[in-house]
């Protein structure tokens, strides 16, 4: 069963077909999957210029593509969850106090961009560099605008955008420039490879 609510299957329904008697099963290890990748990608950092990134924010918009909104958001509605009973998921550790600290907003951000991302990978955007491109910066936007706005109510928007948004631009647009170069190749070789897409 490929077919979705909202009419274009997600990545993860071609690769992993979802049926009767496998759904809860499939369901259940695609969310904590999904967990277990962000748990990861929030504690590999990767040299860049001018700070270190993580690819967690990639990881976030890659589980919305793939998975769709529902299980996307799933996915890192439990990666909170876990957080916020204090496994040391987050990138400095876990605890619910943790969730109103300074990345409070990026964090509800992970959740809308899953969402977001999701919604719109459902409705074909993921097929094509273009729409990539778009859904990418859309879930983008919701996570450093959610972020800026909890951390400007802490020290100030002038001080909230220098820490929490330009030193991470060249590291962003380099995981929407993989993102746009991964999404649609995958599609092209599913179909390539006689999968509907």
């Amino acid at each position: 069963m490929k077919s979705t609510t909202l009419g274009s299957p997600t990545l993860a329904a071609e690769l992993w077909p979802s049926t009767d008697t496998n759904r809860w099963a499939r369901n259940t290890a695609l969310v904590i999957g999904g967990s277990l990748l962000l748990w990861v990608t929030a504690k590999a950092q990767i040299p860049f210029w001018p700070v270190p990134i993580t690819m967690q924010t990639f990881a976030v918009l890659l589980l919305g593509a793939a998975y769709g909104w529902r299980l996307g958001g799933a996915a890192v509605l439990l990666y909170l969850a876990e957080g916020a009973v204090g496994l040391p998921v987050f990138a400095k550790g876990g605890g619910f106090a943790y969730l109103y600290g300074f990345t409070g907003g990026y964090l509800l951000g992970f959740l809308l961009a899953a969402l977001a991302v999701g919604w719109l990978a459902q409705r074909g955007w993921d097929r094509s560099p273009v729409t990539t491109v778009a859904a990418m910066v859309i879930g983008e936007v919701i996570i450093f605008g959610l972020g800026v706005a909890w951390l400007a109510n802490l020290i100030g928007l002038e001080k909230a955008v220098a820490a929490g948004v330009t030193p991470f631009l060249w590291g962003e647009a380099a995981k929407i420039a993989l993102a746009t170069a991964l999404l649609p190749a995958t599609w092209s070789i599913l179909k390539n490879n006689g999968n509907r897409g």
